[in-house]
C-alpha cells in the first residue's frame, strides 16, 4: 500500500485529512510543519506528499524544493489558504517548484482523495 506524507498545521484538517486517507487503506506520515516534515521524510517508504504551503519552522515551498532534490521523481500536492494575499500567488509558486497537483482551501475532500488514487495508480 502507498505511503504518504502529510504536512499540515491545521491540527483539525490534519485529522481529517489523515481519517479520510486512512480509510482508504494509504499509510501515512504526518508533520505539522515543514521541519517537521523534512525529519519524517523517507525517501525509499514515501509515494506522495501532501503539503500546506503556509507554515512556521520551514514553509511548504521550501519542502517541495527539498523534496524533490532528494527524490526527484516523487508526486506533491500543495495546499494553500494563502493567508493574506490569497492562494493564488503561493499555488502557482508552488506547481512551478515542482508540485505535481494544487488545491486552494477550501477545497473537496473527495477530488483531493480521487487525485491521489489517479497520482498512485500505475500507468
Amino acid at each position: 500500500m502507498a505511503c504518504i506524507l502529510l504536512v499540515e498545521d491545521d491540527h483539525d484538517l490534519r485529522e481529517m485529512l489523515r481519517t479520510s486517507l486512512v480509510k482508504r487503506k494509504y499509510i501515512v506520515s504526518e508533520a505539522s510543519n515543514g521541519k517537521e516534515a523534512l525529519l519524517r521524510f523517507k525517501p525509499s517508504m514515501t509515494d506522495l506528499v501532501i503539503t500546506d504551503l503556509i507554515m512556521p519552522d520551514e514553509d511548504g515551498l521550501k519542502v517541495i524544493m527539498k523534496i524533490k532534490e532528494i527524490k526527484p521523481g516523487i508526486k506533491i500536492i500543495a495546499i494553500s489558504g494563502g493567508g493574506k494575499a490569497g492562494p493564488g500567488n503561493y499555488l502557482d509558486l508552488a506547481k512551478i517548484l515542482g508540485a505535481d497537483e494544487i488545491f486552494s482551501k477550501p477545497f473537496s475532500i473527495n477530488d483531493l482523495m480521487r487525485k491521489i488514487e489517479v497520482m498512485l495508480s500505475p500507468e
